[in-house]
């Protein structure tokens, strides 16, 4: 499993929002700035937040995005599966295979699946800030 920048920009705009927990909408350029990324570059970033519920956005002169629920209340696994879809070791576990009855490494990539979502599902977006 290798994280994409994808996964990487969710968390680093979700950590962010957190530090900004309370304050109201924050401008995607304030984001940007802060993690020295190009405002470009995250905005279909966080639409793919904004579609999965993560976050709410408004338009106009004080919009920008907000956490749509307590930094307590977010896992680690649930913003980078919003960018990356799957953090499968291996796409078998995802889309299946033929082989799968016979496979002999699928048990250890289906217990290496559960630990790096348990690891990940422990991770509370407030516990990165």
């Amino acid at each position: 499993m290798m994280i994409t920048t994808k996964g990487r920009n969710a968390l680093k705009i979700m950590i962010d929002l957190a530090q900004h927990y309370g304050d109201g909408y924050v401008s995607l350029a304030d984001v940007a700035e802060r993690q020295k990324e190009s405002v470009k570059y995250l905005e279909s970033t966080a639409a793919q937040l904004s579609a999965a519920g993560l976050v709410v956005s408004a338009r106009g002169k004080s919009g920008g995005y907000k956490l749509s629920r307590a930094p307590e209340d977010y896992t680690a696994a649930e913003i980078l599966l919003s960018g990356e879809g799957s953090l499968a070791p291996v796409s078998c576990l995802v889309s299946g295979c033929e082989n799968s009855d016979k496979c002999m490494t699928l048990p250890l990539f289906k217990e290496l699946d559960e630990v790096i979502m348990n690891f990940l599902g422990g991770k509370t977006l407030k516990d990165l800030i």
